[in-house]
């Protein structure tokens, strides 16, 4: 009977403790961090020689993996967003450019969907469904918020556009925001993103305790870097002192070089070719405090280590107009254009228990491929009728040295920037790249690995080559039901046929 007594005890133990480490969040948590039109050699991990200065998010990749050649699904932000929320190239649902850019010049533009479907399972559904508790923080620009808003989509808490607290968030308040319209100035800018910042250290803290042990995705999307320019003195002194000592002083001259005729009916731009904007360069300081504050967060709270934390940026440095404020070189241009300076990204991922300290990976991959990643890394069931255009680059994560399973990298943009950027769709195979126009249909090829400033057109060089991707871009056009330029002033712009 003893004997009876300790083994009924010990299997007594046995059951009860590990019940307990199973209710333990063993599912990782997300925080996804995605700035607004900040460029990949803006940051300091990406570019050493960069003139701004980026302690956190260089942390960030120095204890995590971070990607050089990751890109943007399009070279404005609404469609970019898009992807990410949804797994798909924005040609599928007509999201093309920012909402709502309507931008004529020479043709019509194609025509915009001002909205995302509430019929799309978002990554913010998935996860919720999974049990997950979620969090949108800051710019939305899907729709209009109160129709098509994030708390249609699958978000518990949403604060930013619009304020939104799910009623099973009981243990939650946010203070009230300032307003965001057209005419909001720098300072209003400024005051969101540290409102929104604000607001994730609570949310942190929120879901950390109700209820325990249960995981968690906040998706943190802040306002800045973009336009209107302008930040608080603390950030901008520091610049304007190094702008001095290195001798960066404003020279028409040298800080800008112009970029060929970009369209049928314009004339060349400015392209900027030296950092040295200081008001910008506060701007990025700024953004990189917050991100420091929610890392520490993190940390306080005992969650870095189970935290997958992504750093991303929705589109290339604002390079070309709307003040012109950064520099991408080597890449050409920037946000507005199909150039790399548009569309390459700096992408960074950490998380402690999987991925390598310091580690640097080449493959490509672009954001459509977050959602499935994502679901990949939380051990989720990944859904493929959903995010089509995704795959997964978790294996990239864990260290595998493989190639993702894809024929190709696609972008199409039928629209004319604000930027200057002329309508053009673009496929990557490999180490080329093809840019098509859609004014007049004209090819140019580019060996984006040799030759990162896409300055050596190969078109006539390389015809089969030539031929080769733009078969692949036709029938993506038609698998995809791309849209396309239309007529104006009795002109009609080139289609596919």
């Amino acid at each position: 009977m003893r004997f009876l007594f300790f083994v009924v005890v010990f299997f007594s133990f046995y059951i009860i403790f590990p019940l307990k480490a199973a209710g333990e969040n063993t599912k990782p948590n997300i925080v996804f961090i995605l700035a607004d039109d900040l460029g990949v050699m803006d940051i300091g991990a990406f570019n050493p020689n960069t003139f701004y200065e980026t302690p956190n998010i260089d942390r960030l990749a120095a204890e995590g993996m971070k990607f050089t050649t990751a890109y943007a699904a399009c070279c404005v932000c609404s469609p970019t967003r898009y992807s990410i929320m949804t797994g798909r190239y924005p040609v599928r649902s007509g999201i093309t450019n920012f909402l709502a850019g309507k931008r004529s010049e020479r043709f019509e533009p194609a025509a915009l969907d001002l909205f995302m479907p509430l019929e799309e399972t978002t990554l913010g559904e998935a996860f919720h469904e999974a049990g997950y508790k979620t969090a949108l923080l800051g710019k939305w620009h899907l729709g209009n918020p109160k129709d098509y808003g994030p708390q249609f989509q699958g978000f518990d808490v949403v604060s930013g556009d619009i304020r939104y607290i799910a009623p099973s968030v009981t243990n939650l308040t946010l203070p009230n925001l300032p307003p965001i319209n057209k005419k909001t100035s720098a300072t209003v800018i400024e005051t969101r993103t540290t409102q929104i910042t604000d607001d994730a250290l609570l949310v942190l803290d929120a879901f950390k305790d109700s209820p325990k042990d249960s995981p968690f995705l906040l998706y943190l999307s802040f306002y800045q870097v973009h336009v209107p320019l302008g930040t608080s003195e603390e950030y901008v002194a520091p610049y304007r002192d190094k702008k001095q000592k290195l001798n960066l002083q404003n020279d028409e001259a040298r800080d800008f070089t112009e970029e060929e005729q970009v369209h049928l009916s314009d004339q060349p731009r400015k392209t900027r070719c030296r950092q040295n904007h200081e008001i910008y360069a506060g701007m990025i300081s700024h953004t990189d405090a917050c991100v420091g504050r929610v890392l520490a967060k993190l940390k306080e709270l005992g969650l870095d280590e189970n935290t997958v934390v992504v750093f991303m940026s929705d589109n290339g440095g604002l390079a070309t107009a709307e003040g012109l404020p950064t520099s991408n070189l080597p890449f050409r241009t920037g946000k507005g254009w199909n150039y790399e300076g548009g569309i390459r990204e700096p992408l960074i991922v950490r998380w402690s228990k999987t991925i390598q300290a310091g580690s640097v990976c080449n493959v490509p991959v672009i954001s459509t491929d977050f959602y499935p990643t994502l679901l990949d890394l939380a051990k989720l069931p990944l859904k493929p009728e959903q995010h089509l255009d995704g795959i997964s680059f978790a294996s990239l994560l864990k260290g595998e040295k493989t190639l993702l399973k894809r024929d190709a990298l696609f972008w199409h943009y039928p629209h004319y920037s604000n930027q200057g950027g002329f309508p053009s769709s673009a496929v990557r195979v490999g180490d080329y790249k093809l840019i098509q126009r859609l004014e007049d249909g004209r090819v140019h090829l580019f060996n984006v690995t040799e030759d990162m400033g896409e300055q050596t057109d190969l078109a006539e060089k390389m015809p089969e080559k030539t031929k080769e991707l733009q078969k692949l871009l036709f029938h993506w056009y038609q698998d995809t039901g791309a849209r396309f330029l239309e007529p104006k002033n009795g002109q009609t712009p080139w289609k596919p046929q």
